[in-house]
């Protein structure tokens, strides 16, 4: 079967499975299932040829296809088990895609528990592929400088884990961001090539602390719908 490119698809992976907090991935979170607010913003962009959730769950798979999404095949046991990686997930699409006789120029992908994800932030980061960059991770600002972190040993010891910034002011610390946990960018090649997003070339979108939650538990859960209000009030507001 000849193979044609056609564009840039996102996945949403979304297994049914979640440990610390049951069923997350369709928890209702300020009045729709969570995984709805990242469908809606990547069908909000226009970008995608196909936005697609990869899940192993029937109930998933109905929800997304509610809003908006395809689920054009079921998520294997293989990459649903508690050691299946993101990257094993999207190399399974990718695959199945192929296999259908469909490929694809730029993968995007986006995690299901980000309600605050917009389509115009996505817009931006894909703009950034344009300029050059192989790939972009979505990044936020550390709370506190990473540079000036203790080891804490078992006897409850400390030290320094990077010494040479003890008696650095903060203001000169170089600059450091992490994981937004939101979404990434990558040109299919290169992404096949490095099986991960980081990469030479790769480029950070930064985002807004305000607007970032790891959602692992029900206290994140809690801080995330409050920190969701608040940026909904605002915008109201403006």
């Amino acid at each position: 079967m000849s193979v044609e490119p056609r564009g840039a698809l996102c996945v949403i992976p979304a297994r049914g499975g979640s440990k610390r907090i049951p069923r997350k991935n369709v928890r209702d979170f300020c009045g729709k299932p969570i995984i709805a607010y990242s469908v809606e913003a990547a069908l909000g962009s226009g970008l995608f040829d196909e936005v697609m959730v990869s899940t192993d769950d029937g109930e998933v798979a109905e929800v997304a296809r509610r809003f908006g999404a395809s689920v054009p095949f079921m998520r294997s046991a293989k990459a649903s088990d508690d050691f299946a990686t993101t990257a094993d997930v999207l190399v399974e699409v990718l695959a199945e895609y192929e296999a259908r006789g469909r490929s694809f120029d730029v993968l995007c992908c986006l995690y299901a528990t980000a309600p605050f994800a917009t389509a115009g932030e996505l817009e931006a980061a894909f703009s950034m592929l344009g300029e050059g960059s192989p790939s972009i991770v979505a990044v936020t600002d550390f709370d506190f400088p990473p540079q000036r972190a203790f080891l804490l040993g078992e006897d409850g010891g400390l030290s320094w884990e990077r010494p040479e910034y003890a008696l650095a002011r903060s203001q000169d610390l170089p600059p450091a961001a992490h994981d937004a946990g939101r979404f990434y960018f990558a040109c299919v090649p290169e992404w096949r090539a490095a099986r991960g997003f980081v990469m030479p070339g790769c480029r950070g979108f930064r985002i807004d602390p305000a607007r970032v939650q790891d959602i692992d538990t029900f206290d994140d859960w809690a801080m995330a719908e409050m920190k969701y209000r608040i940026w909904q009030e605002g915008k109201e507001s403006e």
